[in-house]
């Protein structure tokens, strides 16, 4: 089946301890998944069970439920599972970002430092930074064994580096599909040109390797000298929709780690390793910022097709006008084989967009790719599991249902 070649492919790239991690095995194929609501459940239901050398207790998830992860129990009583918001220090770490980060972004030129600070205007998501950060005080929390922590001045800039990553890459992303807009406004390369527009992205990722450079940490100045690699060969994998239906569906997930899950994973194992972590806790944080990393971009996939201009900033099915096929297309190829000289002639013909579309609402591809953004979820939770109690380990359970609920 499509998910099994996928899993096994993707597990012997990504990282040495991938591998072990990867648990779709082959009693969760496609045939098995044709209703809304999966669970995966300790040995009271009989079904698919955690052991403890796995890490942590049995995880229930159910797209039917209210709360993604109703198993799992907060560190603290006044947590309850699913509710609505971070630790307010979270907050308080997130408020002053951009400032920071326009700060930083301060040069000679005037001009150019207006193009680069254009998309730094507190409109974004800010999910990756976020990340960085909770991720930071869970493990400052499990080293100290403590239910609190601090956050570190040099995790803090980690954190700051992934936002201005992220931003570069948009910038650059701008420029090579002609977008005209992004979060509801002009895009950047709509108002600067898109000479200026390169110039401004690349400035951007020049002031954060600076900032890289300052933490006096080679090995994180290494795994994000890798993010940028990823960032790279995503790109160019974008470009390629070659080979059947199971060999695209491995090559988008790949895809997916190396525009989008590589930069929550390495930015989970740097905030660790600048903490003091050893290999083992880092790796931990790294599987944790993957297995979300694709979630969120399943999830950003199925919201083209679902969500309005209006909600997502951009046009419905903006991905299938620019060509590429996701997971909910390549899930309804399955059933719709039609789809397929579609996809390899990437939508370029005037009526293959609105016939993809059609069939993809016909399928169930919405409804699978979100089961499989919710299995992701679930290992993410895994994997915060090897952390110590305390609300920021919370924290990082709440994200998992955030971005597996989220409608923009």
């Amino acid at each position: 089946m499509v998910w099994e070649s996928t899993f096994e492919s993707v597990a012997s790239k990504q990282s040495h301890a991938q591998q072990q991690s990867l648990w779709l095995s082959r009693r969760h194929s496609l045939s098995g998944l044709q209703t809304p609501s999966i669970m995966m459940v300790g040995p009271r239901m009989g079904m698919s069970t955690f052991s403890a050398d796995r890490g942590g207790p049995p995880l229930t998830t159910s797209s039917t439920s209210s709360s993604v992860f109703p198993a799992y129990v907060p560190s603290s009583p006044q947590r309850k599972s699913g509710s609505g918001d971070v630790s307010p220090e979270i907050h308080e770490d997130m408020e002053d970002l951009f400032v920071e980060i326009r700060k930083e972004l301060q040069g000679r030129d005037p001009e150019l430092c207006k193009v680069a600070e254009y998309y730094f205007d507190g409109q974004g998501k800010a999910i990756r930074p976020m990340i960085a950060i909770i991720m930071a005080r869970a493990v400052n929390a499990h080293l100290q064994g403590s239910s609190q922590s601090f956050l570190l001045p040099q995790q803090k800039k980690l954190a700051l580096v992934t936002e201005m990553i992220h931003t570069a890459t948009l910038v650059h992303d701008d420029v090579i599909d002609r977008s005209n807009k992004r979060r509801g406004k002009p895009s950047v390369n709509a108002l600067f040109g898109e000479r200026r527009t390169i110039v401004g992205g690349d400035y951007v990722l020049a002031k954060a390797g600076a900032m890289v450079a300052r933490l006096n940490s080679d090995e994180v100045t290494e795994i994000l000298a890798q993010v940028l690699e990823d960032l790279v060969h995503g790109e160019f994998m974008q470009m390629d929709s070659s080979g059947d239906n199971s060999e695209r569906f491995a090559h988008y997930i790949g895809k997916t780690f190396n525009k989008t899950a590589s930069l929550m994973a390495y930015s989970c194992k740097g905030v660790a390793i600048l903490g003091g972590s050893d290999d083992t806790l880092a790796e931990k944080a790294f599987q944790y910022g993957k297995h979300l990393g694709i979630a969120f971009q399943l999830v950003d996939d199925l919201l083209d097709f679902v969500s309005s201009t209006a909600e997502m900033g951009k046009p419905v099915a903006a991905d299938l006008q620019l060509g590429l096929a996701t997971a909910p297309v390549l899930f309804a190829a399955q059933k719709f084989p039609e789809l397929n000289p579609l996809i390899e002639r990437r939508f370029s013909e005037p009526e293959d967009v609105a016939k993809a579309l059609e069939l993809v609402k016909k399928s169930d591809g919405l409804e699978e790719t979100k089961i499989l953004a919710q299995r992701y979820c679930s290992e993410a939770v895994r994997y915060a599991n090897f952390l110590k109690p305390s609300l920021y380990r919370d924290d990082l359970v709440l994200l998992t249902e955030k971005v597996v609920n989220r409608t923009k």
